[in-house]
């Protein structure tokens, strides 16, 4: 069985991601978070195919919602409640400086796919430029000391998932590389991991698309967010707000635009 260029249609794939990202703790957090401010002005960056921006504008928020993906982008668009939200395919490039967002969110490790390092400056320079003074920026990033990349080997991470009309497909990924980095050739602080998803088709089609993700210490967060004019109020290392490193492996930050 030869793996092949992806050939997934915008919406099989589309579909494919809704079937395995439902709702969970973390939108649970996210959508706390923000619901004390009612109709306040949120930015969601990276939206992907809406589950949380729409939640945000039927909790009665002003949403954004931006992606890249102009697939995930037009699915959300179907989606019921589309309507209530502003969608923009795009990067914050697309947001204009001083649009006046009270919050600003990168949920689903949307960070950890900002591979390239003047991009991810870009866009905090971008989403303090869009805040309003004092406004929120809450983001999560896996923990790089839970190592996480290590547990994810093709016999732990197959499985199954059933799309809306029945289907069934199998998936799994696997680890191809990992390069690590620290300033100044000093200890690692940042770790690039290479990753190939797999997709078994009912037809038997094989699909492999190959990706990175980066993986930032606390301490480097918290130095790139100063350097962007942020003050990091919490890091949180789980969804019930236990320390860092007593929760579920996460690196989740709430930083306040100066």
């Amino acid at each position: 069985m030869t793996p092949t260029t992806p050939t997934l249609s915008d919406d099989d794939r589309t579909a494919l991601y809704d079937a395995q990202n439902v709702w969970a703790a973390d939108d649970d957090f996210f959508l706390a978070l923000v619901g004390g401010r009612e109709e306040s002005r949120v930015l969601d960056l990276g939206c992907g195919t809406g589950r949380l921006t729409l939640a945000l504008a039927a909790a009665g928020h002003r949403v954004t919602g931006i992606d890249p993906d102009d697939g995930a982008v037009a699915a959300a668009r179907r989606k019921p409640g589309a309507d209530a939200v502003v969608w923009v395919a795009g990067t914050s490039e697309q947001v204009p400086p001083g649009a006046g967002f009270d919050t600003a969110l990168m949920t689903a490790h949307v960070a950890q796919a900002i591979t390239d390092e003047g991009m991810w400056r870009g866009t905090l320079d971008d989403l303090h430029a869009a805040l309003v003074p004092g406004g929120l920026l809450a983001f999560d990033s896996r923990d790089p000391a839970d190592r996480a990349w290590e547990r994810w080997t093709p016999e732990r991470s197959r499985g199954t998932t059933t799309l809306p009309d029945g289907t069934s497909v199998e998936g799994w990924h696997e680890v191809t590389g990992v390069e690590e980095s620290g300033p100044d050739g000093g200890p690692p602080d940042t770790w690039l991991v290479h990753l190939a998803e797999h997709t078994l088709l009912p037809d038997g089609t094989h699909v492999v698309d190959v990706g990175e993700l980066v993986f930032r210490s606390e301490a480097r967060l918290r130095a790139d967010l100063d350097a962007a004019g942020f003050v990091v109020e919490q890091v949180h290392g789980g969804w019930d707000r236990q320390p860092v490193g007593e929760g579920v492996g996460e690196l989740i930050v709430l930083a306040r635009r100066v």
